[in-house]
């Protein structure tokens, strides 16, 4: 059974000025609070300071009707927030019953870790769905069939100031995984690798432990890195200037600080990955594939993908090591099909002559859609145009 997938976008000045506004505006194509609807105060659990006003305006979307029953949903979001700033995203679900899910807060972020500590929000359990921190789950029960994304958008009273929100976006997908042996279609990528840099997360072990142990659990940081790299995008040596100098990669912890979700406890929230990157002039979001042949599309267009996977060294041959959860960069494929990777984890031995490695197709794409369902990160910047997408469009 072919899997069900859809991904949608408000992205432009038409998009985001349609849905609903409570004091949001659209300015130069961006959604900015206008005029604020009220005033909030929040209580931060990550920091010891005291909790803060804050005005706010609200954008909610048109209803998305994916066109099959889903169980999943993933959010995405691109935008800037200057000083005293910060966004708050959030999905409900209705059933072809009417029954509709309380609005579930798939992140509170902001740029930085100046004005709040960015999180997600554990404890989000009822009996028609949950949040694990970047994917909201809904019961198996529920014929769950249209959904909304809300973006609140804060600043400090009397502020002028504004987040500024260009992309608001939402995979669904109907929960089934595919546990085919490999895609038997080609898209003309074979023998096609990308030039994309390669970083080791490894050489970052011990570094900045109140993020995550280090690189110990830095994958998703570095290899965002590595396809902000390769576009010629990401911080500069004044962003990362307070990173001890002594340092490898500098720009590699500098990422792990402002990917890290303070309630998750690591780096590797997939929606932050791609906020991150979109700080730095890329289009960004989270996505799922079905199969490697899509990702041959993206290769063969020149977009490096992240790919979320989890395996044991005895079902990826090559890989040495065992992960419940681990980000690595499709960078091409052989002339046999194979995958060729940008794996951050690569090696015992940190180094980055090490973090090219080519996978089995068949075993790669096994254990991809079987432990995230496609997960996917695209990362581009926007003069470089995307494959044709399918009919039911997953990009």
């Amino acid at each position: 059974m072919t899997r069900r997938i859809r991904f949608t976008s408000w992205h432009d000045a038409a998009g985001l000025g349609g849905g609903s506004h409570d004091g949001t505006a659209v300015t130069d194509g961006a959604l900015v609070l206008g005029t604020p609807s009220g005033v909030r105060e929040y209580d931060d659990p990550h920091r010891d300071v005291p909790s803060q006003k804050y005005e706010y305006a609200v954008w909610t979307s048109p209803e998305v009707t994916p066109g099959f029953d889903f169980k999943e949903l993933v959010a995405s979001w691109n935008a800037r927030t200057p000083g005293g700033t910060w966004l708050e995203v959030a999905l409900r679900a209705t059933g072809r019953d009417g029954d509709c899910t309380p609005w579930y807060v798939m992140g509170r972020w902001a740029e930085s870790d100046q004005e709040i500590a960015p999180a997600s929000v554990p404890g989000q359990s009822d009996e028609q769905g949950q949040v694990d921190v970047d994917r909201l789950t809904l019961n198996e029960e529920g014929c769950w069939s249209t959904y909304q994304m809300r973006a609140t958008l804060f600043r400090r009273p009397g502020s002028t100031a504004t987040a500024a929100v260009s992309l608001l976006g939402c995979v669904a997908s109907d929960g089934s995984t595919d546990e085919r042996d490999a895609s038997t279609d080609r898209d003309g990528a074979a023998g096609t690798v990308l030039d994309v840099p390669a970083y080791s997360q490894r050489l970052h072990l011990g570094e900045y432990p109140q993020w995550a142990n280090g690189g110990e659990s830095w994958c998703s940081p570095t290899s965002t890195s590595m396809v902000l790299d390769y576009w010629g995008l990401g911080p500069t040596r004044s962003d990362y200037a307070w990173v001890d100098a002594g340092l490898v990669d500098r720009f590699v912890p500098y990422a792990a600080r402002h990917t890290f979700d303070h309630a998750y406890r690591a780096p590797g929230n997939w929606s932050f990955n791609t906020a991150y990157a979109a700080r730095f002039g890329a289009v960004a979001f989270v996505t799922r594939l079905r199969s490697l042949a899509e990702a041959e599309l993206f290769v063969a267009a020149g977009v490096p993908l992240i790919v979320a996977v989890a395996f044991t060294r005895d079902e990826l041959e090559g890989a040495g090591y065992d992960t419940y959860g681990h980000l690595a960069v499709v960078v091409g494929f052989d002339e046999h099909g194979n995958v060729v990777c940008n794996d951050p984890a690569s090696h015992e031995i940190p180094s980055n002559d090490e973090v090219r490695a080519t996978f089995d197709r068949a075993q790669f794409e096994r254990a991809w859609m079987r432990s995230s369902g496609g997960i996917t990160y695209v990362i581009r910047p926007p003069d470089v145009p995307l494959p044709q997408a399918p009919a039911e469009a997953n990009w």
